[in-house]
This record gives C-alpha cells, sequence and structure tokens, in this order.
C-alpha cells in the first residue's frame, strides 16, 4: 500500500509539473495585454504582438544600412515601413498596424517582405487580434434622419463611391512627423465602435469619434498631410479628407464652414473648418474618423502613438456663446 502510495504522489507531481509547463509555453505564445483601457497595446516577443479591434500596433523590424524597402501584408491590407524616428530605440523600422473595429478576434498572420539590396527576406509575425467591448447606443430619431428615400439613396451611393476611390490612392511618402493633435476639445459625445441600435434597427457600427463644441468652434487638423478631398455630403455633411501619407487619411465632418481646399498643404494644429451640424446630426458637433490602410480605428490611437513632437496639443478650445449648450450632439451616421 505504501508502495502504491508513492506511486500517486509521484504521478499527481508530474502532471502538475506539465500543466504548469503547458500554461507557460500559451503565456509566451500568446501575450496578451492585461491594461484596462489602453489604445496601443502591442507587445513583441519572439515575434507575437496582441492588441484590441480599434486599436494601432506598432510594428517594429530590426534592420541595418542598405534596406531599399520594408513592406507588410496583414488580413489581405498593405502595411507600409518607415525607418524609426525615434532617437532612443535601436535603429530598425516600423509600421502602423491598424485593427480594423469589426476584425475578426484571434490569432492572424503578418508577412513583412525586407528588401536589401538583391537580398529579400520574409519574415512572419503572430498578430492576437482581441475583442473590444463596444459600447451599446439606442436612439430613437426622426424617420427622416434615419431612412434614405429614393433619390437620397442613389445620391449617398455616388457619395460613397467617391470617397472610396478618394482612399485607394494610398501615398508612398510620409506627411505625418511626430506627434498627433486633438482637432478640437470638447466633450466627447459618440464614442468610437459604438454598436448603434437605431429606432429598434442595428446600423452600422460608428466608425469615429464624436466630440461636441458650440457652432463655429475652429477644428484643426491632426497631423502634417495634403488636404485630397472636401465634399458636402447628405450623412457627414460639410467635410474634409486629410491624407497623410502611407495609408493613413483622418476625416472632420459635420463642419459650418469649411476653410481649406483639395490640394492644400496643411501642418499639424492649423484650422481647417469650423464645428457645425451640417448633414445628419442632431446638433453642433465634429465626427473625427481615422483609416489607416483601409482599417476603421479610433482616432484618439493616433493621440496615444510613441512619437512625440513639440507640438503636444493644438486642439482650439471652443468658443463660448451666451445661452448656447453642447448637449449630446453625435453623428447619425
Amino acid at each position: 500500500m505504501r508502495l502504491m502510495h508513492d506511486l500517486n504522489a509521484r504521478y499527481r507531481a508530474t502532471v502538475r509539473r506539465f500543466r504548469l509547463g503547458v500554461v507557460i509555453l500559451l503565456a509566451l505564445a500568446f501575450p496578451v495585454d492585461l491594461v484596462a483601457g489602453s489604445l496601443r497595446s502591442a507587445h513583441a516577443g519572439d515575434g507575437h504582438y496582441s492588441g484590441k479591434q480599434g486599436q494601432i500596433l506598432v510594428i517594429k523590424v530590426p534592420a541595418e544600412g542598405g534596406v531599399a524597402g520594408v513592406e507588410g501584408t496583414f488580413l489581405g491590407r498593405t502595411i507600409s515601413f518607415f525607418p524609426d524616428p525615434r532617437p532612443e530605440e535601436p535603429k530598425g523600422f516600423v509600421g502602423l498596424l491598424g485593427i480594423d473595429l469589426q476584425d475578426e478576434p484571434g490569432i492572424h498572420e503578418l508577412t513583412v517582405k525586407v528588401q536589401a539590396e538583391e537580398q529579400r527576406q520574409t519574415l512572419t509575425y503572430r498578430v492576437q487580434v482581441l475583442k473590444e467591448n463596444f459600447h451599446v447606443e439606442r436612439l430613437t430619431l426622426p424617420k427622416n434622419k434615419v431612412d434614405l428615400d429614393k433619390k437620397s439613396l442613389a445620391r449617398w451611393k455616388i457619395e460613397q463611391a467617391q470617397v472610396k476611390e478618394m482612399l485607394a490612392n494610398d501615398s508612398r511618402t510620409k506627411f505625418w512627423q511626430a506627434g498627433f493633435v486633438e482637432p478640437v476639445s470638447g466633450k466627447r459625445t459618440g464614442i468610437f465602435g459604438s454598436v448603434r441600435i437605431m429606432n429598434g434597427q442595428a446600423r452600422n457600427p460608428h466608425n469615429g469619434e464624436d466630440i461636441g463644441a458650440p457652432l463655429g468652434t475652429e477644428v484643426a487638423v491632426t497631423n502634417d498631410g495634403i488636404v485630397r478631398l472636401t465634399v458636402d455630403h447628405i450623412f457627414s455633411g460639410k467635410g474634409v479628407f486629410v491624407d497623410h501619407g502611407l495609408g493613413l487619411y483622418s476625416m472632420y465632418f459635420h463642419l459650418s464652414e469649411v476653410l481649406v481646399k483639395d490640394g492644400d498643404v496643411v501642418k499639424a494644429g492649423e484650422i481647417v473648418g469650423k464645428v457645425g451640424a451640417t448633414g445628419r446630426a442632431t446638433g453642433p458637433h465634429l465626427h473625427w474618423g481615422v483609416k489607416l490602410n483601409g482599417a476603421r480605428v479610433n482616432p484618439y490611437a493616433l493621440v496615444d502613438l510613441p512619437f512625440k513632437g513639440s507640438v503636444q496639443s493644438a486642439a482650439p478650445m471652443p468658443i463660448t456663446v451666451p445661452g448656447s449648450s453642447v448637449g449630446n450632439a453625435r453623428s447619425v451616421i
């Protein structure tokens, strides 16, 4: 009996050691960010990264001199790389990988091709997409604010095609510099990724941030770039699309005035328009959106990037109008 007791004890100890080993291996293979609310949750360990839907990951590729180009592919989207501008970091290339707000949670492969003179190297990284618990909004609005008649639907389709064509032309030059800024200071009234139930019907998730501010408040561009398109669309109203290079675009909607024109070169903090309520909006506010290589990401993830410049915040303060109230104005798009 004593022999059987000793054998059982040894067996249980062996099982515990095996289970512990499995846990350690899984932790190494699938690192997870445990910081609640972090917008930038990338971890690089043995070629592994992780981040939530709507976030931006900074991918670092070690590379010495003589590298002609670095480019990646993730879920069919092209990721452009550029020399790491941070003097405190080892030399190499970095790329901004946007996780779309509806990318499938799980492990996905990022393939990076490094062209060095006459040699090409292919690197593979594993990216774990984590599910974000987006807010659910239930809105009751007038029917004409939600549903489109036949004529309006035809106009909307033309406008969508115009925007899609413009966003498909990625600039191969990086225009943005270190330090992104918030375009306007105000109350966040429409949270990125919110699942919207309008008049009892599920709609597309909110792909930007609504910032409440009084009518006429100046709106600053988040970083250097080129104005690619100014519009007056049925849903977004008067708006500005700015190309920051390498597949990064920022958008400013529902403006009362547009102060730039197509082709203008703008600098971080430069005023591009004024807060309004044009298009489908419940009141004055700014809808601030960002697309990165086709992925819809939280615009505040730009402000949180580890590239800090001399301009930390150029967000114009809301103007004060006697008797005015910002309330909870938001986009109906």
